[in-house]
């Protein structure tokens, strides 16, 4: 985003979270809060800002990373997640790109 007041430096990114990474429901439409205990669950935000040694990562890519591996920071009243590329996990590919699997993240 061009709009933001940084400049992301070597392989960081920085990411928004998802609406989502809060409270959930269960497929018995039980609310989760996201202060439950669960096993080890991770996160997806969208990349706003990447570095330019970042390879296999481009902004507007929606990532998913491990929540206990970020740092916050707070830009023009938004919080954002600042990563290592080597912490994301795995990157969404766009719906209806697949090649007929009917599988999306």
């Amino acid at each position: 985003m061009s709009d933001l007041p940084i400049r992301m430096l070597n392989d960081r990114l920085l990411v928004s979270l998802d609406g989502d990474a809060g409270e959930r429901r269960s497929s018995a439409g039980i609310v989760i809060p996201a202060t439950a205990v669960v096993g080890k669950r991770l996160t997806w935000g969208a990349v706003v800002a990447a570095g330019q040694h970042v390879r296999q990562v481009e902004v507007g890519d929606r990532v998913l990373f491990d929540p206990e591996d970020r740092a916050e920071v707070e830009l023009a009243g938004a919080t954002y997640v600042l990563l290592r590329e080597k912490d994301v996990h795995a990157v969404a590919e766009p719906r209806g790109t697949g090649e007929g699997t009917g599988l999306y993240l």
